[in-house]
């Protein structure tokens, strides 16, 4: 079968910095990050070296203010960025997509202060952070968090236990979610805690069906010390900032989600065109034309929703819903892009020759991190009907 390579996606880019920003992201992917990412998913090596060039070319605070080392971006740029990454390796795309949450409660919240001690090295220090909002027992019921944080002094002391962290263990600074006060949503603070903290400690990695490069672990804190100074906003405010950050990182999981179902689109239609079958070419086949037609319709579908969602960021309107839908509707597109690129591939999908399977895998944890769908039919439908009677 011939090697057909992809063309490009055809992007709608505002500005000519923006375009050679995209052309700067294909150039590191195609040099550095897709030859290696089957090998290195393969054997779950976490590319720490890759975060460290996307830091050096600027592209670890695309959306954050310049001032500080950002990049200045719009989301509907940042997002295109994600959605080139993730194409070629979901553990990268994501990886940055979780830092850039990490950075959201200290770049929308801090005091300038804060902002100017510690937001230069976060985006564009080379260092690497991590969210933690969910527990054992507490991910969709995010308010019911138990892991506490106790006033001593100048200091804060924080005891607990948070689950599935990406980039748990590896992070260089922590963005940790904790019980202050009383029960529910009032009582939540978010404090900015250093991943060589005295106390705090990762469980080993989690074994997992996809994504196997990027290290997903418990974290926990044995009375790790935090001096008030590195509380972020007001006491009892955590968990509207946590909201806040899911809102925006809703939308970097739809990105990262496209990317994955344009990757396995791509694979598709280039083995399809190249595999010959009763003398021609599988592609020619009325049953298989339909399912690429209705793969690529989902993917410009996804792209085109997680970019208006995006335009309603960049112009300050509300988009708490249409980044709700954006991530339901992208990651169960890439979950069934994936399957039926699989089917597309018939025997050779199953097997790991192809990336396909790798696609498949990696596009179902899609549909479950920052809000299962099913948190996100919620979050919509409260906003057509209103809160659920109680």
């Amino acid at each position: 079968m011939p090697d057909r390579a992809p063309h490009p996606v055809d992007r709608t880019l505002p500005t000519e910095e923006a375009r050679d920003l995209i052309a700067l992201v294909r150039e590191i992917v195609q040099r550095e990050i897709a030859p290696r990412a089957a090998e290195e998913e393969d054997a779950g090596h976490f590319p720490r070296e890759v975060f460290s060039l996307l830091s050096d070319s600027g592209l670890l605070g695309l959306p954050y203010d310049s001032a500080y080392g950002g990049g200045d971006q719009p989301y509907e740029v940042y997002l295109q960025v994600l959605e080139e990454l993730a194409a070629a390796r979901l553990t990268v795309g994501l990886g940055v997509s979780v830092h850039s949450l990490a950075c959201h409660a200290l770049a929308q919240y801090g005091t300038k202060e804060q902002q100017a001690e510690h937001l230069p090295a976060m985006l564009g220090g080379r260092l690497l952070g991590a969210y933690c909002l969910s527990e054992p027992s507490s991910g969709s019921d995010a308010a019911s968090l138990r892991t506490k944080a106790v006033r001593d002094g100048d200091d804060w002391v924080i005891t607990g236990t948070k689950a599935w962290i990406t980039h748990g263990g590896v992070a260089d600074f922590y963005t940790v979610l904790a019980r202050s006060g009383g029960e529910g949503a009032r009582g939540v603070t978010a404090y900015l805690v250093p991943g060589d903290a005295e106390g705090l400690g990762a469980a080993a990695p989690e074994k997992k069906m996809g994504m196997k490069g990027s290290p997903t672990a418990q974290l926990h804190f044995d009375g790790v010390r935090v001096p008030d100074a590195r509380r972020i906003g007001e006491e009892g405010q955590g968990f509207a900032i946590a909201l806040s950050a899911l809102d925006s990182g809703r939308l970097g999981i739809a990105a990262c989600a496209v990317g994955v179902a344009q990757a396995a689109l791509d694979e598709s239609v280039a083995y399809a065109t190249g595999r010959r079958q009763f003398g021609r070419p599988i592609a020619d086949f009325q049953g298989l034309r339909f399912m690429l037609a209705d793969m690529a319709t989902k993917v410009e579908a996804g792209r085109g929703l997680y970019l208006a969602a995006a335009r309603l960021r960049d112009a300050g309107r509300p988009f708490s819903r249409q980044a709700a839908m954006a991530k339901l509707f992208c990651t169960d597109a890439a979950m069934q892009v994936t399957t039926d690129a699989v089917q597309i591939l018939g025997g050779y999908g199953y097997t790991a020759d192809f990336p396909v399977e790798r696609l498949m895998r990696e596009a179902k944890v899609l549909q479950i991190v920052e809000g299962t769908n099913q948190i996100q039919r919620m979050v919509i439908a409260r906003h057509l009907a209103g809160p659920e009677s109680r």
